[in-house]
Parts: structure tokens; sequence; C-alpha cells
């Protein structure tokens, strides 16, 4: 009697180590799924010009961007009056960025900024509606290198 029970006992034992290992396989299985259609993700690099003038700009255009849902990053560079933004091509598209800056108070290439929300900008942010953007930068970097000689 007593070996009957212990081999049942042994049976139902492989019995449970089998099952997690198959838990186990299964949720490796689940992760790998995940993880390749993270990868299906279409990610779209894009940069474009947004007239500004300082760190509050940034702060206010950068929000703005990053408010619209699928943008990944925005980074808006002060110098060069340009913004790069990482977005899922599946959730947005270029315009609906653009109009979410332009509706914060800022110009874009493609989209003039909203007056209302403009005159409401802090002093040091209402920017000149004439500034160059999308600045390529070299030019400063060449008068940096000519400096010293």
């Amino acid at each position: 009697m007593k070996k009957v029970i212990l081999s049942i006992a042994v049976i139902i034992a492989m019995g449970l180590t089998s099952c997690k290992e198959e838990a186990k396989k299964v949720e490796e299985t689940v992760s790998t799924e995940v993880s390749e259609a993270s990868k299906d993700i279409a990610m779209t690099d894009l940069s474009f010009g947004v007239r500004g003038n300082c760190g509050m700009c940034k702060d206010t255009i950068e929000k703005a961007a990053n408010g619209v849902e699928g943008v990944a990053t925005a980074n808006w560079d002060t110098d060069k009056k340009k913004i790069d933004v990482s977005f899922d091509s599946s959730k947005t598209d270029e315009m609906a960025i653009h109009n979410a800056i332009a509706a914060s108070g800022y110009d874009t290439e493609k989209v003039a900024g909203s007056e209302e929300a403009y005159k409401n900008l802090p002093g040091c942010c209402q920017y000149d509606h004439d500034m160059a953007m999308n600045q390529s930068g070299d030019v400063k970097r060449e008068d940096h290198s000519n400096h010293g000689h």
C-alpha cells in the first residue's frame, strides 16, 4: 500500500513539475511576441522649424509636441529654432504635431501659431514672426572655429 501511495505521489510531483515548465514556456512565448510586436511599431523621426526665443519657449514647445498621443520624444533646439520629434506613425502624423505646437502659440514651418496663445506667452517668449527657423547651425560653428585664428 505504501508503495502505491509513493508511486502516485511521484507521478503527481512529476506532473506538477512539467506543468510549471510548460507555464514557463508559455510565458517566454508571450514575452517574445510582445518584444516582436514592439519592433513592428513604425517610429518616424522628423525635424522641422519652430520659432521661439528661450528656455521657457523650449518647455512650452516640447510640452505641446509631447502632448500629442504617439509622440515618444521631442527636443527643440533654441539656437537652430528646430525641433526633433520621434513618433509612432500609426497613432499620429506630422500635421497633428505642427497643429499642437501652433495651438500653444508658436509658428512652425507649416502652421502659424495661434495669435491668442501668442498674446498670452510671457514677454521673453514673444518672438519675431519673421525670424529664420530650422537653421543648420553651420555658420555659428564656423564663427567659433575661426575666432581663435
